[in-house]
């Protein structure tokens, strides 16, 4: 006696169009994806609210950012990059204010301000992303093994308004991608 085959049934075009032949894999594909998402907003790529006028004209007042934990897994901070630097105790996972500075010393660099003008062991710092005039003056500053020296680009800002420092790299919480 011959085997008749037996005919799949067919699926509606709408369910191939939203879920494919598969639906169970396409319900596991999203729970993988939403889990990815939400790991990846929560401890990678951290949106983040610049509050104040210390980095205008490249960050504006109330603007939205994403900073990126992970940009010193595999090197250290590099001279130019926008950081952000935690107040509080570095074992505290997620610091709720931040400092949003730009590197300008890196350790073991003397740091000074001369006229406006940042001047890293003797020699003045080309800042392409400074726009306002600056008349600051601060004594030589010789960083530690792991501090670097951080400066907002509003440098118009009277210096006594102005937060600058040197944090160390375990206050360095990750870098600006936006």
């Amino acid at each position: 006696m011959e085997k008749i085959p037996e005919s799949k049934p067919k699926v509606p075009w709408w369910q191939m169009v939203t879920v494919g032949r598969r639906p169970k894999r396409t319900l596991l594909r999203i729970v993988i994806l939403a889990v990815t998402v939400f790991l990846l907003l929560r401890f990678v790529a951290l949106p983040v609210r610049v509050d104040g006028e210390s980095m205008i004209p490249t960050y504006k007042n109330n603007s939205i950012h994403v900073m990126n934990r992970l940009a010193y897994l595999f090197h250290g901070p590099r001279r130019g990059d926008v950081v952000f630097i935690r107040l509080s105790d570095p074992s505290i996972a997620f610091p709720s204010y931040a400092y949003m500075k730009r590197i300008v010393g890196l350790p073991g660099e003397t740091v000074a301000f001369l006229d406006g003008k940042v001047i890293i062991n003797g020699q003045p710092l080309e800042e392409p992303y400074v726009q306002f005039p600056c008349d600051w003056d601060r004594p030589p500053v010789t960083l530690a093994a792991n501090q670097y020296f951080v400066v907002g680009d509003n440098r118009s800002m009277p210096r006594q308004l102005h937060t600058m420092g040197e944090p160390h790299r375990d206050h360095i919480v990750g870098k600006m991608l936006l």
